[in-house]
């Protein structure tokens, strides 16, 4: 099938939502959200509000929906991805710390670099290829290194590669989560002890982590959505994640870390302040119940 879809203005995009029964009371507002959001970006917050549409694939909305209530789903979105960016930020370098100062202090500055602490089958010298790429080990990529890497090249010979310290402070939070899931299980052991975790429970959550990272870094759309990255379900939080593929079960991965770095932690409280400030947000479309305030994994010490 060809797509022959013509692009429309502003314009046609308000009459076409008019003419599928969306309410548009300020067009001149309309227009201005659909040219500096996108009418694309939006129809994906649509969809739940229109009739059938997973059944027929009609676009009328039901009645009494207005414009006003797809922005406020997008602006509610918009604000709960500043939220995760938020809490992943202190997981992530919270993570970094852990990591590399329990490894330096059982194996030494440059523990990454013995393949000998990796499950047989990680590809350890295609990671030491991605590290020296991302650090510039190579001289003629010498102005892509962080000035604490440059620092080290221009006083150390030896080793040839900086610390653990300061090269994970440089990887993508993607192959840190690899290397910790491709650690011998008895070196993963004391890192997930600190998080409370078990280390393949641990090694998941950062899987998923840099799933849910890299959707918000990217402004995809947190809500509604069925995550294709899930967490693997850890005992004690069990009765949380009967359905991994929620938002919900992101946001109690998220609280049980954050515990663990900060367990004075009003991260819950922003949640559920996000929620009621956006009343109409449905958050059963994310997977939170109606007293999910009241589950334990929520209460703090």
């Amino acid at each position: 099938m060809k797509f022959d879809k013509p692009a429309i203005d502003a314009d046609a995009q308000v009459a076409l939502l008019r003419s599928r029964g969306l309410l548009i009371p300020g067009e001149a507002r309309a227009k201005h959200y659909l040219r500096f959001i996108g009418y694309y970006r939006l129809a994906g917050y649509s969809l739940p509000l229109q009739v059938n549409y997973n059944a027929d694939g009609s676009h009328r909305f039901l009645d009494g929906v207005s414009f006003d209530d797809v922005l406020d789903l997008y602006v509610f979105d918009r604000k709960l991805r500043l939220a995760v960016m938020d809490a992943l930020e202190r997981i992530e370098v919270a993570f970094r710390a852990v990591l590399s100062q329990c490894m330096s202090e059982r194996h030494g500055p440059h523990w990454y670099t013995d393949a000998g602490l990796f499950v047989p089958t990680y590809r350890h010298d295609k990671f030491i290829d991605v590290l020296k790429k991302d650090i510039g080990d190579d001289p003629a990529k010498a102005a892509v290194r962080q000035t604490f890497i440059q620092h080290y090249y221009d006083k150390y010979g030896d080793p040839p590669l900086p610390p653990s310290w300061m090269v994970f402070e440089v990887l993508s939070f993607g192959t840190v989560s690899q290397v910790f899931k491709n650690l011998l299980r008895d070196q993963q052991k004391p890192i997930a002890k600190t998080f409370g975790l078990d280390g393949s429970v641990l090694a998941s959550w950062l899987h998923a982590i840099t799933y849910l990272r890299n959707l918000a870094a990217h402004h995809q759309r947190l809500w509604n959505r069925a995550y294709t990255i899930k967490p693997i379900v850890a005992k004690q939080y069990a009765a949380d994640l009967t359905d991994p593929r929620r938002f919900y079960a992101q946001a109690v991965m998220i609280e049980v870390l954050l515990k663990a770095v900060s367990p004075d932690t009003h991260w819950g409280d922003r949640l559920a302040a996000l929620l009621a400030e956006h009343p109409k947000v449905r958050a059963d479309r994310l997977g939170f119940s109606a007293d999910w305030q009241k589950r334990p994994v929520w209460h703090r010490a």
